[in-house]
């Protein structure tokens, strides 16, 4: 048999009901496309009849043990062997008989198609209210911002891609955020990505959608995967906003709102400084030791960030500090005791900002020192 030039791969559990029509369509689209191809059934653990439906039909069947949605994916791109894969979901609400559609873009130099519900149509009761108008266009529109890109459907179930595409993907991920991570991985790739229209129809049976938890692990993903969002923004903002207002508080009185904060409210400021800075510091972890591991950054800030604080840099910078809220804390000391400790103390203010700089500047260089033993080169991997 000749070598397939598309494959056609559908993750499978407990599909008796669809997965014969989606072998069938699959068939009719290759055909349709005058393409030679092979349709990759993956059966991730079903009691069922799906696989003999599957096989009868003709699809050749692959057993994956390990259950999930992006483990079903990685066995079948493991086991397929056309030069493009097309893959969709076994539950027959995408039609396989677009395969034509979803090729064109790559035989015209494309390396990776989505079928766009929200482009293309959504049948009557093929979507629930709250996937179609919340929770489908939150996280594309979160990962649109995260990754800066401009799709209309990040979490389609039916996509075409290269084989050398896939293949510099590295994708890892074995449950619902596989369809993340494809497009990320895709996006810090640099690859042409393309939208076509589809028709998107309802299912037969039982959804194996779990709405929260399969929506988090997708926020999840991009999150973790945006380290300027979960850390840099949220600690910059926690660290500059704490310490402009305890700078105004700090030469004087800052009203807000008709409202007066003094020193009470200094010592909050003072907490927000150091919140900030730990989320910043947990950031540069995070993308030491993702590096160490073998996962590359996308973040083009906090890899600035992280090679400008060098060991020597770090503790130059954390000694002064340190050195400067020492200073201030001995000046503090000596006038109290020039007062033979009489008096109230009221030299607050002056001991929180002395206190914020010896805690961070001690924090810069233990994290210093942190970051350059993540840096320290391994037989098996780089320098961070």
């Amino acid at each position: 048999m000749s070598q397939p030039e598309v494959s056609v791969i559908i993750p499978c559990l407990n599909e008796e009901e669809t997965i014969e029509s989606c072998v069938r369509k699959a068939s009719q689209g290759l055909k349709n496309a005058g393409i030679a191809g092979e349709i990759v059934v993956v059966d991730n653990g079903s009691v069922d009849r799906s696989v003999e439906l599957a096989e009868a039909a003709g699809a050749r069947v692959v057993k994956q043990s390990i259950r999930g949605y992006g483990a079903a994916y990685l066995k079948g791109i493991e086991e397929s062997k056309g030069k493009f894969l097309v893959m969709g979901d076994g539950d027959d609400t995408y039609d396989f008989t677009e395969i034509p559609a979803m090729l064109k873009p790559l035989l015209d130099g494309a390396d990776m198609v989505l079928g766009s519900r929200f482009k293309g149509r959504i049948m009557k009761g093929a979507m629930s209210f709250s996937h179609r108008y919340i929770g489908n266009p939150i996280l594309t529109f979160v990962l649109n911002i995260f990754f800066r890109s401009s799709v209309s459907d990040a979490h389609t179930g039916l996509r075409a891609i290269t084989r050398e595409a896939v293949n510099r993907l590295n994708l890892k991920t074995t449950g619902m955020e596989f369809a993340s991570e494809m497009i990320v991985a895709a996006l810090r790739a640099k690859l042409r990505i393309e939208e076509i229209p589809i028709v998107y129809s309802a299912r037969l049976g039982e959804s194996k959608l779990n709405s929260f938890s399969d929506a988090w692990r997708h926020l999840r993903f991009m999150l973790l995967y945006s380290p300027t969002w979960l850390y840099l923004i949220p600690g910059g903002v926690l660290f500059v906003s704490g310490f402009v207002a305890l700078l105004l508080s700090g030469y004087g009185k800052l009203v807000f709102l008709h409202h007066t904060f003094d020193i009470h409210a200094m010592v909050f400021f003072v907490l927000f400084c150091l919140l900030g800075s730990q989320v910043i510091m947990m950031g540069l972890y995070a993308r030491a030791f993702s590096v160490r591991e073998g996962f590359e950054s996308p973040d083009n800030v906090l890899e600035s960030m992280s090679q400008f604080i060098t060991l020597e840099r770090g503790l130059l910078a954390g000694s002064l500090l340190f050195a400067s809220g020492f200073a201030g804390s001995l000046y503090i000391v000596a006038k109290w005791v020039k007062v033979n400790f009489a008096g109230p103390f009221v030299e607050i203010k002056l001991c929180l900002f002395c206190l914020l700089f010896m805690m961070i500047g001690i924090q810069i260089v233990f994290s210093s020192f942190f970051l350059s033993l993540m840096r320290i080169p391994r037989k098996h991997g780089s320098e961070v």
